[in-house]
């Protein structure tokens, strides 16, 4: 169960944490880290912790804050075999847990997804109307932003790009020019909306698309990145055509080197 795989050990750091805020110490001393050996165990405990929290903080999301306090009592009470509630029990219950969160995500990404489709649709609407905005049969809206006068590519070719992807908030999700290094890839091999889109560019263009979502990653998106029905946003700088070699017809000879 993905929330609850740290061991008795993730859950004895918690205890230890929530025992000294019971304890209510005037002063907290700082732990001995003086070799190794101590440095490696208060590390273990920090990541432990860490990961500990993020769980408790997704449950706080879903709207499912787990009390701390219960959650050390719980431990304190097993390792002294005088817990309240039998194994088999604890198990249906962590089990029922998990189903919920599951329920409460899948909620929550139906909500989201449908907001994120209104908002797109709305947005589709509107920037169609500025100027420069040109817009496919499909939907595909684009500008030019650079015009090149090379060849344009097809979709069977290899093609060499620079670009950014955005979120119609503005915020980038993926970008060659942050790894510093042009992408290479199939042009029939990406998104619909690629596919027919480079193909308006010819080399040495720089075109800015907006994607519906139906020609992205449709309703269900691209998790963890990409959330469904999100419209993307591309500024494309189509650097170079590698176009696809001419496979033989059945019965052609190769032609004889000279």
């Amino acid at each position: 169960m993905k929330l609850f795989k740290p061991t008795l050990v993730a859950v004895a750091l918690l205890a230890v944490a929530g025992c000294s805020e019971g304890a209510k110490q005037e002063e907290v001393t700082a732990p001995v880290l003086d070799t190794e050996i101590q440095k490696q165990a208060y590390g273990l405990g920090v990541s432990i912790g860490s990961y500990m929290q993020r769980n408790l903080d997704e449950h706080d999301k879903l709207g499912l804050a787990l009390d701390k306090e219960l959650i050390v009592r719980g431990f304190v009470d097993s390792i002294n075999d005088k817990a309240v509630i039998e194994k088999e029990e604890v198990q249906a219950l962590l089990t029922n847990l998990e189903a919920t969160m599951k329920a409460k995500q899948q909620e929550m990404s139906v909500s989201a997804a449908k907001e994120s489709l209104d908002f797109g649709l709305k947005f589709l609407k509107e920037n169609a109307t500025k100027e420069g905005v040109q817009v496919t049969e499909s939907g595909i809206q684009y500008s030019v932003l650079t015009e090149g006068e090379g060849a344009k590519p097809v979709a069977t070719d290899t093609v060499k790009v620079h670009y950014k992807g955005t979120f119609l908030s503005g915020d980038t999700f993926d970008s060659s020019y942050d790894r510093g290094e042009p992408a290479v890839f199939p042009l029939n091999r990406v998104i619909r909306g690629w596919t027919e889109g480079v193909q308006l560019m010819s080399v040495g263009s720089k075109f800015k698309f907006t994607i519906p979502s139906d020609l992205a990653y449709g309703p269900k998106g691209n998790p963890p990145r990409i959330p469904g029905n999100s419209v993307l946003q591309f500024e494309i700088e189509l650097l170079e055509i590698q176009k696809a070699e001419q496979v033989p017809q059945v019965g052609e000879q190769p032609s004889a080197e000279k």
